[in-house]
């Protein structure tokens, strides 16, 4: 229970939410994984769902490192197009039961694509699995008849700020054709060629790509590698986030948003940590803290906050309530919390809002913020007319649901 007894687990099940930051490979459920395992002759530590949440899925780890070392399970499973399908949809389902009812799955096709499953057809089998779920959850009684707001989704396509030939297939013969091509050229190559092929399937196929994304190592990789990418899909009116700021300093977070113009940053946990900039030319740090600070909230570009993946990733963090989730909501900065992986982290966005109500005691009008900037800094894949008459929706149930608990959320 939180400070504030208003904000139950009821109620904040049964609000609307959204999730903007979720990454369709660190959110298979475990019961399908190893079933896929299994059926696909991949080797797992255990076959067990205790006993991958022993050795694999933990309730903390050492560092980003190890938490990224389960995507090597996941990934691997997600190999053909009948398991992307399978695991988009059950996404989509594992949401919808706790109240989400906008989501954004982001993941790297590049790390699917092999001879026989091009990029355009993982695109369509990911995009053929949420459209089930919605076309489902759509025909629902309440919702076809109006009566509550209906479940939608858009796709972000994540290009890799470094790679090497063992992280797919495709990458490996992506190293293969570029053999004489150095690094960082070599990345910079690979996010031009998603990029133009992602413009191109959205433009033919009709999938609701709704975003481009930088994803991986930060240190030592910086966005500087991919602003042709983002170039190439600013001019092609894609919307832009970038994973930023969540094992670098804040010029990770200032390339992000200047060089590559992103509308979103994925984590920013760093924003405020003066203390890990590097470049020496930058005299008076904390000034430098304050007008990127200003910078990002005066655009209202959103934060995509994950509270326990974060918690989990930085041994320095050793408590929710340090998180700098707290600044950030002082600051006035445009925020949503996310899950960033449900398996990998073993949570929810119910859990996420239910832990940032209990640690930093957040009123029924902080937090109604906080879930209506979710629908409001979407990327929705329809017109701009569609997505008012949407985010409406989802305020005018927000304020039924307050209704119904006693909830009065003015400030």
């Amino acid at each position: 229970m939180t400070k504030n007894n208003q904000l139950t687990p009821e109620f904040i099940r049964e609000i609307p939410k959204t999730d903007l930051h979720l990454h369709l490979d660190g959110s298979i459920r475990i019961k399908t994984l190893i079933e896929l395992a299994q059926e696909q002759k991949v080797p797992l530590p255990s076959y067990t769902e205790d006993g991958l949440k022993e050795t694999v899925f933990k309730a903390r780890y050492a560092h980003l490192g190890e938490y990224l070392s389960g995507f090597q399970y996941t990934v691997a499973v997600l190999q053909t197009g009948e398991a992307l399908e399978r695991c988009a949809y059950e996404l989509a389902c594992d949401n919808f039961t706790e109240g989400v009812r906008y989501i954004e799955v982001r993941f790297a096709p590049q790390l699917h694509s092999r001879p026989g499953l091009n990029m355009a057809q993982v695109l369509r089998h990911v995009n053929a699995g949420l459209a089930k779920a919605k076309k489902e959850f759509n025909n629902f009684p309440d919702i076809r008849d109006g009566k509550e707001p209906p479940f939608e989704y858009g796709i972000i396509t994540c290009a890799m700020r470094m790679f090497t030939r063992n992280f797919s297939e495709y990458f490996r013969r992506f190293n293969d054709v570029h053999t004489y091509t150095a690094t960082p050229r070599l990345y910079s190559l690979a996010s031009n060629s998603l990029a133009e092929a992602i413009v191109a399937i959205k433009r033919d196929e009709g999938i609701p790509i709704v975003g481009f994304d930088l994803a991986g190592q930060e240190d030592g990789y910086p966005a500087d590698d991919h602003v042709e990418a983002y170039r190439y899909v600013h001019r092609h009116f894609l919307s832009k986030t970038v994973h930023a700021g969540e094992a670098f300093g804040p010029e990770s977070i200032f390339q992000a948003i200047t060089t590559l113009h992103a509308d979103r940053i994925g984590h920013c946990y760093h924003l405020f940590s003066a203390d890990r900039i590097q470049n020496e030319r930058i005299l008076d740090r904390e000034l430098y803290i304050k007008q990127l600070a200003q910078f990002i909230a005066e655009r209202r570009i959103t934060i995509e906050v994950c509270l326990t993946s974060n918690l989990q990733t930085m041994p320095e963090l050793t408590s929710i309530a340090d998180h700098n989730f707290r600044k950030m909501l002082d600051a006035k900065l445009s925020v949503t919390l996310c899950t960033d992986n449900r398996t990998i982290s073993n949570t929810s966005v119910s859990n996420e809002v239910q832990l940032a109500a209990e640690h930093f005691d957040l009123t029924p009008h902080q937090l109604r913020n906080i879930v209506i900037y979710g629908f409001k800094r979407s990327f929705f894949p329809q017109s701009y007319i569609e997505k008012r008459a949407y985010v409406r929706q989802m305020i005018d149930f927000y304020e039924s649901v307050e209704r119904k608990h006693g909830i009065r959320s003015e400030e």
